[in-house]
Order: structure tokens, then C-alpha cells, then sequence
């Protein structure tokens, strides 16, 4: 089969590789009928993910057909339609008993296009398949279920629940790629008072505003000033990361209200400071995290019932083969690209 091959920092290239197998009784293997490309990805390709080993294939995001399950697999069969999350779950150790599935100790978390062979491939194995695939409701599209297998769930889960967004909120994102964008969609569910974007680039500014955003400011301009300004002071009750330098880090904490929370999404590759002769009297919350996906049921049904917009954050789509054409485009900064979806020829 042909997939998209981690070769270190800076190089990949869509490879002819092994067909994957079963290894476990709880493994499926799913045929990779729609992918997406995140910006993890893109941090693993600048070398801010080390433990990422050269030889591995990238992805992990993907819906596709199960073509085969291992003995113990229960909850699905070959020939169901899937949505592969990011996170995989033994459902056993102390962690999944939790529900915190992306520290899972027994060989789950976040593994996929990491630690093992991921989904930006024709076929790929998954681990403890009863926990970590969910079968798709009739009418879901596989470009709209895709979406679910991380940003969604990532932004609800890190950046809206751990935020806290209550109603009447002032919640501003710093951010406004898929998962700032994603952030701003889930904090509506808890109505907000008013949402600011922040970005550097004027297309995202403009798709925030599509996304629900009240008010939005280039990065370049002084937000500390507007967020301040429109709350009268006070700075933020809520103060999103979602990009993943130090300079939105750093920004969320110069912006959030005494009280506050700082709901850090975004991968870091880099250190950033940590102002604590500010922070210390302010009773501010800082929270981090990799998504646990136990949301996914949940967004699974709000987008059957059509109460998540997803579509719009769609913006380019690709066959299979075009995998580095999409990367191309995924990673320029004029492509306009939000979200990039690549598909199984009908061929």
C-alpha cells in the first residue's frame, strides 16, 4: 500500500510500504476511505515531536471500512463504517477508568502517526478498536465525521470544558486555525457573552467571524488593548492557547481576568515564560492537556442531528495520491487552507 512516511525533520514522502496486520486481539484494520492533515503533524515534520521515529507513518485522524477485526474486538465487524479517533484506549488501566484516555498506560494514548504507523495511508491498524473506533450514524459524511477524530474534540474538551466557558463569558482565542476556529463553534454551546479571535492572517480573522466570533483582532495590533477594552478593564474570563508558541502562550496569560482561566490547546515546541511576579496574586487557573476524545460520542450525535456545524472549516480536498500536494498546501500561509481532506478515489 502507499502511505505518507516520516524520514526526520523536514522530510517525508508518500511511500510504498507493508500492508498492515493484526498484532492483538483487540486490532482492527480499517481502510482509510477519508484523512485529514493536522497541525500536529506539521510540529512532528519541524522536529518539535522527537519521540516521532523516522520510518513512521504520519496521521491520525481518518474514517474508512473495517476489513478486519481481531478475536476480542466486540463493539464492531468487518464492513462497518468507522471513525478512527486520535487517541487510542486500553480501557482497563487507572487512567481510562478515568476517562483521561490520552494518558492510557497500556499501550494506548495517543499512538497513531506518534508512537506506531497512523492513518494517512490506503489501510491502518488500529489498537483496542473497541474503545478507539466509533461506528458512524447513516447520513454522516465521512469529509464531516473526519473532523471528529480530533480538532473538535480537542477544542471542546482542552480548550471549552477545562476553560470553563460559562454564559455571559468574555472568551478570547488566540488562534484562529481549525482548533482556534473549532474552540470558537464548541463555546457557543455554552453561550457566551461575546468571543474575540485573535491571528496574524485577515482569511482566519474572517472565517472566526464566520465561526461565531463577536469581535476579532490581527495579533500584529495590540489585542491585550482590545481585550481590555471591551471588558472594561477586567481582561478575559476565559483566555484559549491555539497555536502553540510562546508568544499566544504568553498573550493569554497577559489577557486573562484575576479569576480566569488559560486553557492551553496549542503543541509547544519551545519554551515560553511563565510570568508568575504577575500571575501569582490573581488566582488564575492554568490548564493543559491532550484530548481524552471522551466527547466523541456525544459530537457524533450533535453533527447527525445537525447541531455542529462542521463543513465550512473544509476547505480543499484531495484523492489519496495527492498526499503531498496537500501537505503543500496545508502548510502555506497564503493557501487560505483551513482544513485540508483527502479521499479514496471512487476508482
Amino acid at each position: 500500500m502507499k502511505a505518507l512516511v516520516f524520514h526526520g525533520p523536514g522530510k517525508s514522502s508518500w511511500d510504498e510500504v507493508p500492508d498492515p496486520a493484526l498484532k492483538d486481539a483487540g486490532d482492527v484494520v480499517v481502510r482509510v476511505d477519508a484523512v485529514t492533515i493536522c497541525g500536529t503533524d506539521l510540529h512532528i515534520l519541524k522536529g518539535d515531536v522527537p519521540e516521532v521515529a523516522p520510518g513512521t507513518v504520519l496521521g491520525h485522524e481518518a474514517v474508512g471500512e473495517v476489513v478486519e477485526a481481531g478475536s476480542g474486538v466486540h463493539a464492531v465487524r468487518p464492513g462497518d463504517r468507522v471513525l478512527i479517533s486520535c487517541i487510542s484506549a486500553c480501557g482497563r488501566c487507572r487512567f481510562c477508568r478515568e476517562a483521561r484516555y490520552g494518558q492510557c498506560l497500556g499501550g494506548g494514548g495517543w499512538v497513531l502517526g506518534h508512537l506506531i504507523d497512523g492513518t494517512q495511508a490506503e489501510y491502518v491498524r488500529v489498537p483496542h478498536a473497541d474503545l478507539s473506533v466509533h461506528p458512524l450514524p447513516g447520513g454522516v459524511s465521512g469529509q464531516d465525521a473526519v473532523l471528529l477524530a480530533d480538532i473538535f474534540p480537542t477544542a471542546y474538551e482542552v480548550g471549552v470544558l477545562n476553560g470553563r466557558v460559562g454564559p455571559g463569558d468574555t472568551v478570547a482565542v488566540v488562534g484562529a486555525g481549525p482548533i482556534g476556529l473549532a474552540a470558537i463553534t464548541t463555546a457557543q454551546l455554552f453561550t457566551p457573552g461575546r468571543v474575540i479571535a485573535v491571528d496574524l492572517s485577515p482569511a482566519r480573522l474572517d472565517a472566526a467571524r464566520q465561526f461565531g466570533a463577536d469581535a476579532v483582532v490581527n495579533a500584529a495590533e495590540d489585542p491585550a488593548r482590545l481585550i481590555e477594552d471591551l471588558t472594561d478593564g477586567a481582561g478575559a474570563d476565559v483566555a484559549i492557547e491555539a497555536v502553540g508558541v510562546p508568544e499566544s502562550f504568553e498573550l493569554c496569560t497577559r489577557t486573562v481576568r484575576a479569576g480566569g482561566h488559560v486553557a492551553n490547546i496549542g503543541v509547544h515546541g519551545k519554551p515560553a515564560v511563565l510570568h508568575l511576579e504577575d500571575l501569582w496574586i490573581k488566582d488564575v487557573t492554568i490548564t493543559t492537556g491532550l484530548v481524552d476524545t471522551f466527547s466523541t460520542p456525544t459530537l457524533l450525535r450533535m453533527i447527525a442531528t445537525g447541531r455542529l456545524p462542521t463543513g465550512p472549516l473544509v476547505t480543499h480536498t484531495f484523492s489519496l495520491d495527492q498526499m503531498e500536494e496537500a501537505y503543500e498546501v496545508f502548510s502555506a500561509a497564503d493557501s487560505g487552507a483551513l482544513k485540508v481532506v483527502l479521499e479514496r478515489s471512487a476508482a
